[in-house]
């Protein structure tokens, strides 16, 4: 997903642009050192990361000297007006107004959400009846889709990588002891991943002043 992610980037940049990237709710800063290796031209890309977890922003720093990470809210960014030329957004909440504040006007939102099939075997150890999410592209009020791609693949995690994948979603929750010893003892599973990737850009008129 991470290739998919810098073909597309890659697919939207000038060559020979400097550009200003922002990881939106960047964790430990994997996306940004992903980006850093796949993008042509890398050397081009100034990388940001922002989180409200502050050690996952120091592993962060630690783990990408070139780069700038942040402790922020997606509600308050602190950044200025029409700063960046691209926001990555995977799996994080943000805010439509504060989005479109820092993006220039010709910036674009790269978003990542779960597709139908997303993470399904691991659904079936805690769900009596497993449902498919929505196949749709998400673009927040005040943008307009460019693009949009959908990226599938099979996972195979040992029994801890699992249980550590099953503490990254929001339905771990909804794991009882059951569900988590039968995830844990099964010795093979083979597990779907299933991502759109939408990429947008503002609607005429809504640039920062």
């Amino acid at each position: 997903m991470a290739k998919a992610v810098a073909m597309m980037i890659d697919a939207n940049k000038a060559n020979n642009q400097n550009i200003r990237l922002l990881d939106l709710g960047c964790g430990e800063g994997y996306y940004n050192r992903k980006m850093a290796n796949f993008c042509k031209h890398s050397e081009q890309i100034a990388f940001h990361g922002m989180d409200i977890a502050k050690f996952a922003i120091a592993a962060a720093a630690k783990k990408q000297h070139d780069a700038r990470f942040i402790v922020a809210s997606s509600n308050r960014l602190p950044y200025p007006d029409q700063y960046f030329d691209i926001v990555l957004r995977v799996f994080a909440p943000s805010n439509d107004e504060e989005l479109k504040r820092v993006l220039n006007s010709s910036g674009h939102l790269l978003t990542v959400t779960p597709s139908p099939r997303h993470l399904w075997q691991l659904k079936e150890y805690i769900y009596d009846d497993v449902t498919e999410h929505a196949l749709e592209s998400l673009v927040p009020q005040g943008f307009k889709s460019v693009s949009a791609q959908r990226i599938s693949y099979k996972i195979a995690p040992n029994p801890q990588q699992r249980m550590a994948l099953l503490q990254m979603t929001p339905f771990a929750w909804r794991a009882n002891d059951s569900a988590r010893q039968s995830l844990s003892n099964v010795s093979d599973l083979d597990i779907e991943t299933d991502f759109i990737l939408t990429l947008s850009t503002k609607t005429a008129g809504l640039e920062s002043a």
